[in-house]
């Protein structure tokens, strides 16, 4: 509670104390995303036309993320927030509110609610996890590039043919995905992960999901969910259980270590990206990488 009063106040000093600077043709824009889904999404819509930050980096867990004085200070002289909202940055909330002087971009509160998962976990009342779905993370590129445009009008071309090309690349990759899930029976399609950020990839993809510790890491898991879902794994003679890369992996070990207490086996499918991508640098570190990279070890883990 104390640091985050000293936030609160090191961000109002902040405000009296920085100047900040207006765009011009001269003169990149500042953008400031969130997650590194996000960040990834800008940096091939804004291209070297505009400096991207992003806050979170590989690993880290956007449910849990408490921005620092340096992050305050990075949003305060942002031209352009962009965040992925439905309360996904849950403890952000607080510093995004006290903006008075610009309005930072949900780009998850931008979608058609009515094709939103539902649920009671999150302010939102939505399942944030919107990026698992192809076409919610097209609308989020064509909104970035609507935004860039209309801050910096004078390269508007520019980030209207980056975004033509990124969503060629989506295309192909939803084209890649599919085949490869294919080649998985339904019947198999059961995956079991730490928690619940696979939903509207299931829905899109024909798998049932089941995450040991609900929608957000923000709730633990207690020993009547591991009981439970080992029960549940067994009765569904499921091969694989999966670790996710921005989660502790001890609460699928517990999992593992209870399925096989009652005389079965289930393997450790491999490590997924949920919230977060992998190492900059990677194929794992777009989201487009991520994306293919989870599908394979999905697939290849069950078969």
């Amino acid at each position: 509670m104390k640091r985050l009063k000293y936030i609160s106040l090191l961000f109002i000093l902040v405000v009296f104390n920085c100047k900040n600077e207006t765009s011009n043709d001269n003169q990149k824009l500042n953008v400031v995303t969130t997650t590194t889904m996000i960040t990834d999404l800008v940096k091939n819509i804004g291209g070297d036309h505009i400096n991207v930050q992003g806050l979170m980096g590989s690993g880290v867990d956007p449910h849990l993320y408490k921005a620092s004085e340096g992050d305050v200070s990075k949003l305060v002289n942002a031209d352009v927030i962009f965040y992925n909202g439905l309360h996904l940055e849950g403890k952000l909330v607080e510093v995004f509110e006290k903006m008075k002087n610009k309005t930072p971009i949900a780009l998850g509160e931008m979608l058609d609610k009515s094709t939103l998962i539902g649920s009671d976990y999150f302010a939102s009342n939505y399942d944030p996890h919107v990026w698992f779905n192809i076409d919610y993370f097209r609308a989020f590129a064509t909104n970035v590039s609507e935004v860039l445009a209309k801050q910096d009008p004078s390269n508007a071309e520019h980030f209207e043919a980056n975004t033509t090309v990124y969503l060629k690349e989506l295309d192909a990759l939803e084209e890649e995905i599919n085949t490869t899930i294919q080649s998985l029976p339904v019947e198999k399609r059961i995956l079991v992960t730490a928690h619940d950020a696979f939903n509207y990839f299931g829905k899109a993809y024909e798998f049932e999901v089941v995450g040991l510790q609900g929608l957000s890491t923000a709730t633990e898991a207690g020993v009547q969910d591991v009981q439970k879902l080992s029960a549940f794994i067994i009765e569904k003679d499921i091969k694989a259980i999966f670790v996710e890369s921005s989660v502790p992996k001890r609460t699928i070990e517990a999992l593992q270590a209870a399925v096989k207490s009652k005389g079965h086996d289930v393997t450790i499918g491999g490590t997924l990206y949920s919230d977060a991508l992998g190492t900059t640098g990677t194929d794992e570190g777009t989201y487009i990488g991520m994306f293919k990279y989870n599908v394979n070890t999905i697939v290849n883990a069950l078969k």
